[in-house]
């Protein structure tokens, strides 16, 4: 169905993609999860034909995106994190826009129109300009334009932008729809963990390459055990000591100490008596995908606000010099 092989690019200088490979089987859903400058952007812009890569090959029904990309287009339909739809015109017109750049006319363009309106719950506002839809409601179009020409593939680059909780969670049901009545292989890029949780398989991406691949549940049952942070006041020197006490791989991450460890309630009681004192607060939970980027990456997956907080703290540090 979908096979990516060694692909690369680099901008100028930078590398964006290093030597990724994997393969999408037909009709599940395959998220591409990492945070800003992963990758995963500029992957989906390969496989939707929009840039060609430095390196490697990308195959959709063994169409090559960089040979053949008209042939390819004629498989996918592409939902961008950008809103695409004409606001000014009506949902049906919208479509029967988008119907006629795929050749589509006529009836038989009238009635995948109305079909269409139908399966994203729109068709009793198929007259209605779409600026007085709500988010969630221009998403739905938004899907009704990738779906018009009947495409095996559909990949959609951060959905649920813009989304309210209730809009999410419907956008995300018409999905499993689509793999589980029409048969479409979906393919979405995120950065957010509960989205990521609702794929049938990942490919998690970090500084451009591929560093886990699998299900949810797969990659969570690599950890081996509970995840246990410690606070105190001196991180790095706690988890030096854990490590010559108890033999465990314990680091000192983001001001707090972190470590993997079976039966992990049982074991904090031994470290509590071990370090009397130094420790503040203690949490044990069970692995998260956020725990599955730790353990292959060893660092945190940084959200684009904690990012941005980031460049702004460095930048007042620069200053202050």
């Amino acid at each position: 169905m979908i096979e990516v092989q060694d692909l690369r690019h680099t901008y100028d200088k930078r590398v964006a993609l290093d030597g990724v490979s994997f393969a999408v089987r037909p009709a599940e859903i395959f998220g591409l999860l990492g945070p800003n400058g992963s990758g995963k952007t500029t992957m989906f812009r390969i496989l939707s034909t929009l840039m060609i890569p430095t390196g490697g090959r990308a195959l959709i029904q063994g169409h090559d995106a960089a040979k053949d990309p008209a042939a390819l287009r004629r498989e996918i339909g592409v939902v961008f994190q950008a809103q695409s739809i004409d606001v000014k015109l009506t949902a049906a017109e919208n479509l029967t826009h988008i119907g006629h750049l795929y050749g589509l006319k006529g009836a038989a363009l009238k009635q995948r129109v109305d079909e269409m309106l139908r399966r994203v719950r729109l068709d009793d506002r198929a007259n209605e300009r779409a600026e007085t839809f709500s988010g969630g409601m221009q998403r739905r179009l938004e899907l009704a334009k990738g779906l018009l020409h009947h495409p095996s593939v559909l990949l959609l680059d951060e959905p649920t932008t813009g989304l309210d909780p209730g809009a999410r969670r419907d956008l995300w049901q018409y999905l499993q729809v689509l793999r589980d009545e029409e048969r479409v292989t979906v393919i979405v890029t995120t950065h957010l963990m509960e989205e990521a949780e609702k794929c049938d398989r990942l490919a998690i991406l970090s500084s451009g390459k591929l560093v886990a691949l699998g299900t949810p549940a797969e990659l969570k049952r690599e950890i081996g055990g509970d995840v246990i942070v410690l606070e105190t006041e001196h991180p790095e020197a706690l988890a030096e000591h854990i490590n010559q006490r108890f033999g465990v791989e314990a680091t000192a991450l983001d001001g707090k100490v972190r470590f993997e460890r079976e039966q992990g309630h049982r074991f904090v009681t031994d470290v509590v008596e071990a370090f009397p004192g130094e420790i503040q607060s203690i949490s044990v939970a069970k692995p998260t995908l956020e725990d599955v980027f730790i353990h292959r990456t060893g660092h945190r997956f940084w959200t684009e606000d904690e990012q941005a907080k980031q460049a702004e703290a460095a930048g007042k540090k620069k200053k202050k010099k």
